[in-house]
């Protein structure tokens, strides 16, 4: 079990969104200085550029470019990789693994980027068990459906179960419906048990961010947690 610590982009900001509503966000600050701190622990977190998943286009490249930088850290980047340009551009300046939502159902795009780059990532963004798309507003295919079609390009998925995201309401209970690829869970991590209850399902990491903010849990319990989980 791999625990990436998250870090939301907004205006150039650490943010949290509630039910990835941006009119439901809370500030933490410089994310150059939060990821420091990370680096402490960690040597990969999750980055999400907010306004690149809202406007379609990544805004907050520069910012993901000084947290790689100063830190040194491994960056997994999602939020308006919609175009090859856009990819190619997360690449140059460091990002290890380019996350796709919306445009991973364009499958000559996929097949296309999965050829010219490594570690392509797909995040099935899920509310109520169907994919949400276009920054989480509209819902279309069933989930389910949509990694057996994703899976033939990919072998590395994200579910974020939308509705607990920013919430701490704790994880979603779900069935496992995939196979041996690496598969990642983000959405209202709360509490360590949490960590052991998505490795019973079968996730091989999790994605924690406003539990860390908010106190709820350290990122020291939550990788001594992960260790013993690795050792069962």
């Amino acid at each position: 079990m791999e625990v990436y610590p998250a870090i939301d982009l907004m205006s150039g900001k650490a943010v949290r969104l509630y039910k990835g509503r941006k009119d439901k966000v809370r500030v933490y600050g410089d994310p150059v200085e939060i990821a420091q701190r990370f680096a402490e622990f960690v040597d990969k977190i999750h980055v999400v550029d907010l306004d690149g998943a809202f406007e379609g286009f990544p805004k907050n490249l520069d910012v993901v470019g000084r947290i790689i930088q100063e830190t040194g850290l491994r960056v997994q980047l999602g939020g308006g990789l919609r175009s090859y340009e856009a990819i190619a551009k997360a690449y140059e300046i460091g990002v290890e693994n380019a996350i796709i939502g919306t445009k991973a159902f364009d499958i000559a795009f996929l097949e296309r980027i999965t050829q010219d780059f490594e570690g392509i990532t797909v995040s099935l963004d899920s509310r109520g068990g169907r994919i949400a798309v276009k920054g989480w507003v509209e819902s279309g295919l069933d989930v389910k459906a949509a990694y057996g079609i994703l899976k033939e390009y990919v072998d590395r998925f994200i579910y974020t179960s939308v509705e607990r995201d920013g919430t701490l309401t704790g994880i979603e209970e779900i069935e496992r419906f995939w196979g041996n690829e690496e598969f990642i869970y983000a959405g209202g991590v709360s509490h360590i048990d949490d960590l052991r209850k998505l490795r019973e399902i079968g996730f091989s990491g999790v994605i924690v961010g406003k539990a860390l903010y908010e106190g709820l849990v350290s990122l020291e319990e939550l990788l001594e947690v992960a260790r013993c989980l690795r050792r069962e």
